[in-house]
């Protein structure tokens, strides 16, 4: 919920002393067990609130309501052939809650969540499934025995009573010591690491620091993809006795959900090299799912000692209860060493959960430190998609596909984990200590990237084999006239299909040393479509910033998918009429959900074929990765299907002056929007990748597309200012609609690219700088004082354009574009001030909730829309354009005479004509 003072209150710095007593922090300060200066920080009993769910309004139910009833009948029919509908509005489980933390793992083989509060929850195991509710089972607990017996703690490390851990009278979890009030306690966050300490809870001589560490490491491809995490328990005895502590990890058979009931688990202890030692949960998943084993450990050292319980149940009828296990731990602190020697379980009986424990003791001296190390991984070696398909994870090219690679995956972890360490504080470290960034920037930075773990991640093993990329209904076709000395050919001629080995192998060439697999990642966890490109347009700089080499091989996907076509019929929801699902030329919406790579565009609502924003996005992005990467080689492989997408969307221009125009629908990513004519947005992509095309031919050599490509450029530019420049701002379309004249936060989306790319600028600085101006004063700082980021729409009147749901709504990701747009235009403190607003709106205490679930957008009176979701990646778009200078090849010159008589007649209010930035002339004239 959102506190009255949200828009009168500002805060600059979250130190770790407001929420941990600055002794314990300096006791805490060695092995890296003390939070750090600069994070996300949440007390243990802050209520966990309910979130709030968009609604719309009658007027836009009725307009909706065929559409609603249409998608209505494509959720049942899916639902009947045991699948989910890519979006499913009617169907949600639980209530959201603000409680979500760092997730577990690296990318691309699941992800675990750990909320604030410690529980485990948010289980994506299965492809494009979300176990949101916690396992109550899956906790640490401590217990603590001074010397001489007299005092005694045991609690779980979680706060209070939880829903569904049953009654206290039971066998099961309510028999634990939930003894923990979380007001001494407090969680930091700073991705990929996150810090829990318990100051002074149970025991008030005990300082404990719980350290959690994922494998995300930027430009490690080897590790980043590992299923496994660790916890480091750092432990400071302030007493004057010493003191026996057990830490303890239970961990239920479970892939989220009622998993852990359906029966055939089996659990297994392990012995394993350097003093690793636990238990392997092998989990048999329903559906003809793959299975899952999960490894839990622990290192036992010199001072600490490992036991484990491999099975223990939550009923009365188990071998051993819950309520057992708890008071064995109570009472010795550990389990019997002879539990080694047990080999595996008996397989539980459905309805039965199969849990285990692991048990780390220690004994601390008075004024004395420690650490205990915990790891958990979870190997799910091979990945089915919901119509049969299955691939190798990109992690068993390291660890095999043998179940015990979770016994290997928690071995590396324990033992590597410092090593991780030192990498991840030598990416971070440079920005964290940068002292002219705001400091809730610099967090929000890095925890944004929650995503590319929890977003649903997939990454496989290897690229996509031509055999496997074919599917047996779909005509693969690939038209040669593409790309060659600059003809295009604009005649889809549906007759003309390939198949030779020759033309295959061209469409699935990959460099060696590129090969970085496959990488998938979902729109959003309630919309189950992968790669969602229009929004990939604006997450991908994280990507490109920090795994370069998966933000190629994305692209590479995209630009073999413009060559072909797939002509099984699909009906579209918003219409109700029948088109094809991909038509050669159109750049896909998404790479599928349910047979990604072989029945792209899952996205139904509209004929995404038709859209205006998708072909120009995809020439923008592979430009900017051109321009950024220097690969040549990549250039000239994708050269081709930019050309393709520059000539499909000819069709759009209807008056002859190179500038496209929008249908009268919601032809673009705003796809509740309606545009008529031409658009600021989809216009001002256009100019873009007309600009983008031009550099990218003079780059690969071929001058006559580049000279066609620039001719072209400055004829549509000056249809397009003239048609929607209004003095100040550029009008969010041509049409005479009520919104027409609406202020558009993303009216310089191509103007972002053109920055970020190294390439002159669209228009003059006076106008881009009036254009930003315009959206600041309006578009952030009309909506609460600019602490909820940046309106989508708003009229001139400074009343916020009601059009649609998605006039009225902020984006975090688009207002993450418009302020590196700004940064890029010098106008730094605009861009942090309107940045700001969606942290303090999204991730501040005194705001909506939302952190590590961020959101597609919000209203202004707090509803989200689409928890967890793709564009909020966008904020690494403003850390490129704080960064030095980028590209690797530099922009050829537009002949800037050209420039100044496209211009004439158009100067700007001030009567300057400024010039753009110019850099290297490889192909035009120039009068540099």
């Amino acid at each position: 919920m959102v506190s009255g003072n949200i828009f009168h209150f500002r805060k600059n710095s979250w130190p770790p002393e407001e929420y941990i007593n600055r002794t314990t922090l300096q006791l805490l300060d060695f092995d890296s067990g003390a939070p750090p200066e600069q994070a996300w920080r949440r007390k243990l009993n802050t209520h966990a609130s309910i979130l709030k769910e968009f609604s719309i309004t009658f007027k836009e139910a009725i307009k909706m309501i065929t559409l609603g009833i249409r998608l209505w009948s494509y959720v049942r029919e899916e639902a009947s052939h045991g699948r989910r509908a890519p979006i499913d509005p009617f169907n949600r489980e639980g209530k959201p809650l603000a409680s979500q933390g760092v997730p577990l793992g690296g990318m691309g083989s699941g992800s675990i969540t750990r909320g604030f509060r410690g529980e485990f929850r948010q289980f994506q195991i299965l492809p494009g499934t979300c176990e949101a509710s916690p396992v109550m089972a899956n906790q640490f607990s401590i217990f603590i025995s001074r010397e001489g017996g007299q005092k005694k703690y045991a609690s779980v490390l979680s706060p209070g009573q939880h829903e569904g851990i049953g009654k206290c009278t039971d066998q099961g979890l309510s028999s634990w010591g939930w003894n923990l009030s979380g007001q001494h306690s407090t969680y930091h966050a700073l991705f990929p690491r996150a810090w829990t300490v318990y100051d002074g809870e149970p025991d008030p001589e005990l300082k404990v620091s719980c350290r959690q560490i994922s494998p995300f490491l930027p430009h490690n491809y080897r590790d980043s993809s590992l299923p496994t995490a660790v916890f480091v328990y750092t432990l400071v005895n302030t007493g004057k006795e010493r003191a026996q502590v057990s830490l303890l990890l239970t961990w239920a058979n479970s892939i989220g959900g009622v998993s852990h009931l359906s029966g055939d688990h089996v659990n297994e202890p392990f012995i394993g090299k350097d003093g690793v030692s636990g238990v392997l949960l092998h989990h048999k998943t329903a559906k003809g799912n793959h299975p899952v084993t999960f490894a839990v450990g622990a290192c036992e050292t010199q001072n600490v000692n490992v036991t484990v319980l491999p099975s223990f149940g939550l009923s009365e009828g188990s071998n051993v209860t819950a309520k057992e296990m708890w008071g064995k731990m109570a009472q010795d602190g550990q389990f019997e060493q002879g539990n080694f020697n047990g080999g595996p379980t008996v397989p539980s009986s459905a309805g039965d959960a199969n849990c285990a424990a692991v048990s780390a003791s220690t004994w601390v001296e008075p004024n004395g430190k420690c650490t205990v190390a915990f790891a958990i991984s979870w190997s799910s070696p091979k990945v089915k998609f919901m119509k049969g398909k299955s691939y190798h994870r990109r992690y068993t090219r390291y660890y095999g596909t043998s179940e015990r690679a979770a016994e290997d995956l928690v071995h590396d972890a324990l033992t590597n984990y410092k090593r991780w360490e030192e990498e991840i504080e030598k990416w971070q470290n440079p920005i964290l200590k940068n002292d002219k960034l705001p400091e809730w920037y610099k967090f929000t930075l890095f925890n944004e990237l929650y995503f590319l773990v929890a977003g649903g991640t997939i990454w496989i093993d290897t690229p996509l084999p031509a055999t496997d990329f074919v599917h047996d209904r779909q005509k693969i076709e690939h038209d040669t006239n593409y790309g060659q000395n600059g003809t295009t050919d604009n005649s889809f001629d549906e007759n003309v299909t390939t198949s030779s080995e020759d033309e295959l192998e061209y469409r699935i060439h990959e460099n060696k040393d590129s090969d970085v697999g496959s990488f998938l990642y979902l729109e959003g966890v309630e919309y189950i479509m992968w790669c969602t490109y229009d929004v990939h347009f604006y997450a991908s700089f994280a990507l490109l910033e920090l795994f370069p080499k998966i933000e190629l091989s994305i692209q590479r996907e995209f630009a073999r998918a413009v060559l072909f076509e797939d002509n099984r019929k699909v009906k579209f929801l918003a219409d109700g009429k029948y088109g094809i699902r991909k038509v050669k030329g159109a750049v896909p919406h998404d790479l599928g959900t349910h047979d990604p790579w072989h029945e792209m565009n899952a996205y139904n609502i509209h004929d995404t074929s038709k859209w205006k924003d998708l072909n120009p996005k995809f020439v923008l992005q592979v430009y900017r990765d051109f321009a950024a990467t220097g690969d040549v080689d990549f250039g000239a492989e994708v050269f081709p299907a930019v050309c393709a997408a520059m000539a499909y969307m000819d069709q759009f221009d209807r008056d002859n002056d190179c500038l496209i125009e929008n249908d009268g629908f919601p032809d673009q990513t705003y796809d509740a929007w309606t545009v008529h004519g031409v658009s600021a947005y989809c216009g001002c992509l256009w100019l873009a990748a007309l600009q983008a095309t031009a550099a990218m031919a003079a780059q690969l050599g071929d001058v006559t597309t580049a000279e066609s490509y620039k001719c072209k450029f400055i004829k549509a530019k000056t249809s397009f200012e003239s048609k929607l420049w209004n003095g100040s701002y550029f009008n969010y379309d041509s049409g005479s609609s009520g919104n027409s004249k609406s202020i558009q936060a993303d009216q310089l989306a191509g103007q972002w690219y053109m920055a970020a790319s190294g390439l002159p600028n669209l228009f003059d600085e006076v106008k881009v700088k009036s254009c930003l101006q315009k959206v600041y004063d309006y578009n952030v700082m009309k909506v609460g004082g600019g602490r909820m980021g940046a309106v989508n729409g708003m009229h001139p009147n400074g009343k916020v354009d009601e059009t649609c749901m998605q006039s009225r709504e902020v984006w975090a990701g688009v207002t993450y574009g418009v302020a590196a747009t700004m940064i890029h235009a010098g106008m730094e403190e605009q861009a942090f001030k309107t940045a700001e607003g969606i942290f303090t709106a999204g991730w501040s205490e005194d705001g909506f909730g939302y952190a590590f679930q961020t959101p597609e957008g919000w209203t202004m009176d707090g509803h989200f829309r689409s928890l967890v979701y793709m564009r909020p990646l966008a904020i690494w778009g403003m850390q490129w354009a704080l960064s030095p200078v980028k590209v690797v090849l530099n922009a050829p010159c537009i002949n800037m005479m050209d420039r100044l008589h496209e211009s004439e007649g158009s100067s700007n209010e001030s009567g300057v004509r400024k010039m753009v930035h110019k850099g290297k002339c490889l192909v035009f004239p120039c009068t540099c």
